[in-house]
């Protein structure tokens, strides 16, 4: 008996023991926060300060651990050309016609093939934080090649840290061909979801694909790839960090090239130069070194640094930014203007562009576009790309617009479809003007391309001698111009001579001696020339040579020559064409 009350009294003890921790512990635990305190916290969260990347010399970055020990062997490995055996030339010439890709030498390239890591020295140091934002990749393709579309997806699964990589979404754009059905289905089906399809239901085009996209990813930024890239060494962390910092941020990464014949991977840029993007008048991209003034504000060369804007192809944004800005203009078609709309948009409307070098992304160039737009733009007036510049100059732009038509002076003519939504986008957002935006962020563009004077004439340029009309032929100078059929359609061949003497057609200039007349490259950041044209004579003086434009009428050469009021050959008429 005694024995039992010496245990139970213990027993009591211990129990005591035991609740007095359980209490002491309770009251220390932080009590359940109401729905109220943890909202206060998100508000809190979002807005203090967020820890920026850092750079430690000579300590390899948190996020850059080396992809390979050695470089594999086989074809392509080491992001090095390889080249397809004579026996397969015939195959090669078919599929370069199918795809503008030599797929014979894809499809003999591993999917995870090893590429050479092309990024500064100092990008291997920078250390980024460990919460950045959750990503969906965006590859929009229609008819694309086997191997070049698994390859970027393979690129990107391999390279990406998984913690950052919510999904990979494939927005198929209506395609035909038999291996991009079921046979791509079962094939991404080991990703376990990691990898999602979609697929039009008709033919949409880029832009409203990646719209489409974008509005059907989960990832906190979205970040669009073309379907025949390979992404580079720790690609993702330098795209995301910015957007961590402020979520009004697009990202660009710098774009390598891998050729489309070998598959070789070779960076476009070279040196210790820095380039950022721009345009010309007639809405062509360019790209120019960046200021000083913007050097400057830049600790490290590996910094991120402001641009314009850019190629169109490959960026990131966040995701609930972008469709807050509308993302796309849904009326711009197929491809074609969309970098410039984007680009206006976030600067004049509160966001920036900043361009990464630590981030590397090769790219497939195709020497031409393999397959039609179908019935897209089918009841517009104008070629679809032309259209949609003048959508993105009639919205955005404002008076700088002018110059946009003196540059394509048919443009004017053409249909860019309704645009009232967009203006009131533009005024919803309270953005500001163009005006603003030269000056403060493209600045730049006047150093190359100036604003440019007026045209005293354009049009086709017809001889009064054999009724045909100047033709540059070929768009890539120097070449010469010779005589062709007039009442072309052909772009190329309608000329502009401003008040200054320049005599253009498309970004190229017309200059002559007195062996031929040639298509040049324009001398950038001027818009002058050496022609003079006398509406009374209807001749063309080169102030230079101090002669006239002539044709030969036995051979058709066009060449310069002692001016001569009578000779027919010196005579030529502009003549205005109408859609």
């Amino acid at each position: 008996m005694k024995l039992f009350v010496l245990r139970r009294g213990r027993l009591l003890k211990v129990s005591f023991i035991v609740v007095t921790f359980i209490l002491t512990v309770a009251f220390f635990l932080p009590k359940p926060k109401s729905q109220e305190e943890q909202q206060k916290e998100k508000i809190v969260k979002k807005y203090e300060p967020k820890q920026r990347p850092v750079y430690k010399e000579g300590i390899t970055g948190n996020f850059d651990l080396p992809l390979y020990n050695t470089v594999p062997e086989g074809p392509g490995e080491g992001g090095k050309p390889h080249a397809a055996k004579g026996e397969d030339q015939n195959e090669v010439a078919s599929v370069m016609m199918e795809y503008g890709i030599n797929m014979v030498v894809s499809d003999q390239v591993a999917l995870d093939r090893s590429i050479p890591d092309v990024r500064h020295e100092e990008c291997r140091f920078w250390h980024y934080p460990e919460d950045l934002p959750s990503t969906s990749v965006v590859i929009v393709f229609h008819n694309e090649g086997w191997s070049t579309l698994l390859r970027t997806i393979h690129s990107v699964l391999n390279r990406s840290p998984p913690q950052f990589l919510k999904e990979i979404t494939l927005v198929d754009d209506y395609s035909n061909k038999e291996h991009l059905k079921g046979e791509l289905e079962d094939y991404i089906r080991q990703f376990k979801g990691k990898v999602r399809l979609l697929r039009n239901k008709k033919r949409e085009g880029l832009i409203r694909s990646r719209t489409f996209g974008a509005q059907e990813s989960k990832g906190e930024v979205v970040l669009f790839l073309d379907a025949h890239c390979e992404v580079n060494t720790n690609w993702l962390p330098p795209l995301l960090a910015p957007i961590y910092m402020n979520n009004t941020v697009m990202t660009v990464p710098v774009i390598d090239g891998i050729d489309k014949e070998t598959l070789e991977y070779r960076p476009v840029y070279r040196g210790d130069t820095h380039f950022r993007g721009i345009f010309e008048w007639g809405m062509l991209y360019k790209e120019i070194e960046i200021p000083e003034v913007e050097m400057k504000e830049r600790k490290y060369f590996s910094e991120p640094y402001k641009s314009p804007t850019h190629a169109g192809g490959l960026f990131a944004i966040n995701r609930e930014y972008f469709l807050k800005i509308g993302a796309y203009d849904p009326g711009l078609l197929v491809w074609g203007g969309e970098n410039f709309e984007l680009s206006f948009k976030i600067w004049q409307c509160g966001g920036s562009i900043v361009w990464v070098p630590c981030s590397r992304v090769g790219h497939i160039y195709r020497g031409f576009m393999p397959y039609t737009f179908g019935k897209l733009g089918q009841n517009r007036k104008g070629p679809i790309v032309t259209l949609n510049y003048k959508r993105v100059v009639e919205v955005w732009m404002d008076e700088y617009k002018e110059y946009f038509y003196t540059r394509v002076p048919m443009a004017r003519q053409y249909d860019a479809g309704d645009l009232s939504e967009q203006i009131a986008l533009r005024k919803q957002l309270q953005c500001k003007d163009f005006k603003w935006y030269m000056k403060n962020v493209a600045y730049d563009v006047l150093y190359k391309f100036p604003l440019l004077p007026k045209n005293l004439h354009w049009g086709e340029v017809r001889s009064m001698l054999t009724s045909q009309c100047l033709d540059p032929m070929s768009s890539q100078p120097p070449s010469v111009v010779s005589m062709s059929h007039c009442h072309s359609s052909r772009s190329n061949k309608i000329f502009r001579l401003n008040e200054e003497g320049q005599l253009g057609v498309g970004e190229r200039c017309i200059d002559g001696d007195t062996h031929h007349i040639k298509l040049v490259f324009c001398r950038l950041g001027t818009v002058d020339g050496p022609w003079q044209y006398n509406d009374n004579t209807k001749m063309f003086y080169h102030r230079l040579h101090r002669k006239c434009l002539h044709l030969t009428q036995e051979r058709s050469q066009l060449h310069l020559q002692e001016c001569n009021q009578v000779n027919n050959g010196q005579k030529w008429i502009f003549r205005e064409l109408k859609v």
